[in-house]
């Protein structure tokens, strides 16, 4: 008898607030506390890096000014919580919930993480940024990362970087003979093929590195960023463009259990909070570069100059080699490869008419 009667009040207390009007429903809604989550991101960056530090403190803003506060997000610079190249490990075991980084980080667990952050001689910020979330990118992102409990989503790009700091002139591709150079992923493989020795580095022991003789060579990112870490003053020579990291894509990971335990609302800003930052981190790029490059030039009288084209030919040449070994040797390397080489064919016969004339013609 008992229950009948809360039952009765309670639909009793619902048409009253129904009675009253909209006004009374919604300030009923609003005095229900609604649960609050609060997660960590650790990332591959010094804490508040220019550019890539700051995409994860960006997005962290977003989503606590999107969510009213549901939803805050506390970010940890490279060796705070892990070190810069066990992002992914802490994503996956679930000690974080989020991380910040670069797919060809993770080319030990999973090859195919490498296309997902840039190819040498392959798509830009464009092209890139269209087949991630037009082209079945993301789709082929999520699959691969699905094994280690891990959801991909586009994080950033740099655009085109710089080939790198050398401490002696690349006159040949002899030069390369033996040449100790910070260079990850794909780019690192088509290095090591022509004789160089690619060394894993994190960016906050590049200077010393150099400095001290540990590396010959090193590329980190263009001018903004270079700068900020005062390569100039370790190396004379600053060579362009990056053959090896055309536009290189940056990723937020997040736990797949963490993800699926928020709300629907919730799931939607952490997607939007990321495509923000992943356009306005390129933005900030598109505008610091130019400006630190005048600086380097000017203030510094850093030798700035191209790789010779005989040296930019085998360089291509050894990187299409690297493409069919790995494609062999990784069948889910293989897909994504078809996939991403099948979109850049498409968009780079249109930006040939489009960007490259435009360009041509601007001038």
């Amino acid at each position: 008898m008992k229950s009948w009667i809360v039952k009765l009040t309670a639909v009793t207390s619902l048409l009253g607030l129904v009675a009253c009007g909209p006004q009374a429903t919604e300030k009923a809604a609003q005095a229900t506390p609604q649960q609050t989550y609060e997660w960590k991101m650790v990332t591959t960056w010094p804490k508040n890096f220019p550019g890539l530090g700051r995409g994860p403190e960006t997005f962290a803003e977003y989503v606590d000014k999107m969510s009213g506060g549901r939803l805050k997000v506390k970010v940890y610079g490279a060796g705070e919580v892990v070190p810069w190249d066990q992002v992914f490990d802490a994503v996956s075991a679930g000690t974080v919930e989020m991380g910040h980084s670069a797919g060809y980080y993770w080319k030990g667990k999973a090859p195919a993480a490498q296309l997902f952050a840039a190819i040498p001689f392959g798509m830009n910020v464009q092209e890139m940024n269209g087949w991630f979330h037009y082209g079945g990118g993301i789709e082929l992102w999520r699959e691969t990362y699905k094994p280690f409990g891990v959801i991909p989503f586009a994080g950033g790009n740099t655009g085109v970087q710089m080939a790198g700091w050398f401490k002696k002139e690349i006159n040949s591709i002899e030069d390369l003979q033996g040449l100790k150079m910070r260079i990850p992923g794909l780019g690192g493989e088509v290095l090591k093929k022509l004789g160089g020795v690619p060394v894993a580095m994190s960016g906050g022991e590049l200077f010393t590195a150099l400095q001290t003789g540990a590396l010959d060579a090193t590329e980190w990112v263009g001018p903004y960023n270079d700068r900020a870490f005062g390569l100039y003053k370790a190396a004379n020579y600053y060579y362009y463009s990056g053959w090896h990291e055309p536009g290189t894509a940056l990723e937020f990971i997040v736990n797949e259990k963490a993800y699926n335990s928020l709300p629907d609302d919730l799931k939607a800003i952490v997607e939007v909070a990321t495509k923000a930052v992943n356009q306005d981190m390129l933005d900030e790029y598109t505008a610091r570069n130019s400006e630190a490059m005048h600086s380097l030039q000017t203030e510094h009288n850093v030798d700035m100059r191209p790789l010779p084209a005989e040296v930019m030919a085998q360089l291509k040449a050894a990187s299409d080699e690297v493409l069919l070994e790995q494609a062999a040797a990784d069948a889910q390397f293989a897909k994504v490869l078809a996939s991403y080489q099948a979109f850049q064919r498409s968009a780079s016969a249109y930006h040939k008419i489009s960007e490259l004339e435009y360009y041509k013609n601007r001038e």
